[in-house]
């Protein structure tokens, strides 16, 4: 099932993710429609505060990177309760853009080489060390879980200069080719 995606201003994209369990309800029903919902969507990762949900849970396909890095043909991983243990190597600059912030991209930089603990779908528990373009991914979707947009890491000088989409968004003002789902404040008579 293709959910709506959560746009920018709506709190539950600040929120740090909470933990789940094995039992969490729906738990292979809701990855689905996670992957179902980012492919309609031409993503190469979601996270589930994206879709409203505040968990720790993210998903990721990088299969359409592969072109430039053949390595990623057939990544596609499930990251339940991720931790990054560790980021090193150089930080590079590479051009973001996120399901939730359509129409907007700016240069972000991180780290090219980190360290992750997760579970995965089965629930297994995985360490594994990630480079180059898959890092980079699973580092935008970990900053979901953590409650942090790829806007927040720009300077305040680049942030003043997206404003007026980034409130565009907010108020529902754009028309990407999918479902999106807008926050409403709610005002007192």
């Amino acid at each position: 099932m293709i959910l709506p995606i959560i746009a920018y201003g709506d709190p539950v994209l600040k929120k740090m993710g909470e933990e789940i369990s094995q039992e969490y309800a729906g738990l292979n029903d809701l990855i689905d429609n996670m992957f179902d919902t980012m492919y309609n969507a031409h993503g190469v990762g979601l996270a589930a505060p994206q879709i409203g949900k505040s968990i720790r849970l993210f998903i990721i396909d990088a299969d359409p990177f592969s072109e430039d890095e053949p390595e990623l043909e057939g990544f596609k991983e499930v990251f339940i309760n991720p931790k990054i243990t560790s980021e090193e190597g150089e930080e590079w600059l590479f051009n973001e853009g996120c399901l939730s912030i359509p129409e907007v991209r700016e240069d972000v930089s991180r780290k090219s080489k980190i360290q992750v603990e997760y579970y995965d779908r089965d629930f297994i528990k995985q360490t594994k060390t990630f480079e180059g373009l898959a890092a980079r991914v699973i580092q935008h979707e970990y900053d979901h879980v953590e409650g942090v947009l790829f806007t927040d890491l720009l300077s305040p000088f680049r942030r003043k200069l997206i404003s007026k989409r980034l409130e565009n968004i907010r108020l529902g003002k754009i028309s990407p080719e999918y479902r999106m789902k807008y926050y409403k404040v709610r005002r007192g008579r």
